[in-house]
């Protein structure tokens, strides 16, 4: 793409933001790890910028056995200690403490094998993507009957950090509402085929 097209504004020069708004976000993700990874990551935005958390990605990716549950799920309070030292991470208590408690409510989740984390997550917009039709920034929403809906069932699962804005963040990001502006090159790109 050239320089000159007309990019959703949230994106800033950074290239790492421009490639991720590119060949990210928007697009629809459906592996269940992918799923919970960028949710877990979504939850270390809270009170962020996006591009602080992508910026760290590759840390948290090293530090959190790439995002795979059953690993996370077997850290301990020392390697907490650990972690909140690393500045490869966001070091904050509460959001370390998050991936290990979404880990654990991830693998409780997925133990009676009746559906995917996919199939559960994708389940709150009818299995495809919402495509919107924004013109501007002011029209997309921080938060949706959907994303509340997600939170809710999310924080009765007993994962955390995941309220209904950041569940909409998450939305957006892994394709299940299309948000990319109209006049974007890429809300065509992120639009399901016929």
């Amino acid at each position: 793409m050239t320089k000159n097209y007309q990019t959703c504004p949230w994106v800033s020069n950074d290239p790492l933001y421009q490639q991720y708004h590119d060949h990210v976000w928007g697009r629809a993700v459906y592996d269940d790890r992918e799923l919970f990874a960028k949710l877990c990551l979504d939850g270390q935005q809270a009170g962020l910028s996006w591009l602080t958390i992508l910026k760290k990605q590759a840390g948290y990716e090293e530090l959190f056995f790439d995002f795979w549950p059953d690993k996370i799920a077997t850290l301990t309070a020392e390697d907490v200690e650990r972690l909140l030292l690393d500045p490869k991470i966001v070091r904050n208590r509460a959001k370390v403490n998050s991936i290990i408690g979404n880990a654990k409510a991830y693998l409780a989740f997925t133990k009676n094998g009746e559906h995917s984390f996919s199939e559960f997550l994708w389940s709150f917009v009818g299995g495809q993507p919402l495509i919107n039709q924004f013109e501007t920034l002011a029209e997309v929403p921080a938060q949706t009957r959907e994303s509340q809906a997600m939170s809710k069932a999310l924080k009765a699962l007993g994962f955390n950090f995941v309220g209904p804005t950041i569940c909409y963040a998450f939305m957006q990001a892994v394709g299940m509402v299309n948000d990319h502006l109209i006049n974007c090159p890429c809300y065509f790109d992120c639009c399901p085929k016929k």
